[in-house]
């Protein structure tokens, strides 16, 4: 790619040519996904959130197979066992993965680990405190995050507050995160000073995401009302780390009460299965190709950006879409900056 007001320095510093991240959604961004990504110009994450140290090399190696682009690997230090973090963090580094993406509360020994075997550390944060963590501990890129985002969300704040708000505190880049799903949100994201956008529910909803078919059908008819920001979803992960996710029955019969949920207090009901391993009701895990059972009562990440998400494109499709629609938006600016009108 031509260098231009699209090509930022995270660019240059991550190995890719546009500046549109994939998200390490677990379970979603599995190879197909990360390499799609990558081959089409942005940076793919790959989400291996408490897998095997065995998963993990097999994926890794898989993306390699399809695509010699660089990429990283998210792993979310503070709601993984301490032993299986060493491990999966141990075959990552000896690998030789050139970049980690950690999410949630900032663990500087896993940082530092990271940095000692010279990977890049890109850092997703939901707040400024966390930020200001991460950058202390070494991290090169963060992610910040706002509360319109899917999946699992750490803070409270809307993302162009807390984008804007990073931006003005920070010395390192920083990537928005949280409503990013169209080329007129990444000029936005540039405009508070952010250099680039890191997309979940966009990515969730193409061909060679691993989410179900059914997850996928449901951000397509989702508006942004449709999301709901809870923790009724919470066993695997420890408490007070909610989510968003779109309605269902489970959502209906909360009523008003869609937050305060201990994981310890919540029923171990099997409603599903992927692979042979048997799912719960109010258990983090999203459905995926192979899952089976009650799809409908599982938890349907999404952000209030599938409100603009009606297609299901390749990978390639939705980042060509993104870059269009961005080139577009720049136009209108520059029309209007000559009192031309939109």
């Amino acid at each position: 790619m031509t260098e231009g007001p699209l090509h930022t320095p995270v660019c240059s510093l991550l190995g890719c040519d546009l500046p549109v991240l994939l998200a390490g959604m677990g379970g979603v961004a599995r190879t197909e996904l990360v390499a799609a990504v990558a081959q089409a110009g942005g940076y793919g994450i790959l989400g291996m959130v408490r897998e095997s140290p065995e998963l993990i090399a097999q994926e890794i190696g898989a993306v390699r197979a399809q695509t010699d682009r660089p990429f990283a690997v998210n792993l979310i230090p503070s709601a993984t066992d301490p032993a299986l973090l060493d491990a999966e963090l141990g075959i990552c580094l000896e690998l030789g993965v050139s970049a980690m993406c950690f999410f949630w509360d900032v663990v500087p020994s896993a940082v530092a680990r990271a940095k000692a075997a010279g990977c890049l550390v890109l850092h997703q944060v939901g707040s400024l405190r966390a930020a200001l963590a991460a950058e202390a501990a070494g991290a090169d890129v963060l992610i910040a995050q706002g509360v319109e985002a899917g999946g699992h969300v750490h803070g409270t704040a809307s993302a162009f507050v807390l984008v804007e708000q990073v931006v003005r505190a920070v010395k390192l880049p920083v990537i928005a995160s949280g409503g990013f799903a169209t080329g007129a949100s990444l000029v936005a994201a540039l405009a508070l000073g952010a250099q680039g956008i890191h997309c979940g529910t966009a990515f969730l909803a193409t061909t060679e995401s691993f989410a179900h078919d059914e997850h996928k059908a449901r951000v397509l008819a989702a508006m942004a009302e449709d999301t709901v920001h809870t923790d009724i979803y919470a066993l695997n992960w420890p408490p007070n780390t909610p989510v968003r996710v779109i309605r269902n029955s489970v959502i209906e019969g909360l009523g008003p009460n869609l937050m305060g949920h201990r994981p310890d207090l919540l029923p171990r009901e099997v409603i599903a299965a992927d692979d042979g391993r048997p799912l719960f009701r109010y258990s983090t895990d999203s459905p995926l190709r192979t899952t089976s059972g009650n799809l409908e009562a599982m938890a349907i990440y999404a952000g209030q950006s599938a409100a603009m998400i009606d297609t299901l494109p390749t990978a390639k499709g939705r980042i060509d879409a993104i870059m269009a629609e961005a080139q577009v938006s720049l136009a209108r600016l520059a029309m209007m900056s000559k009192g031309e009108g939109a």
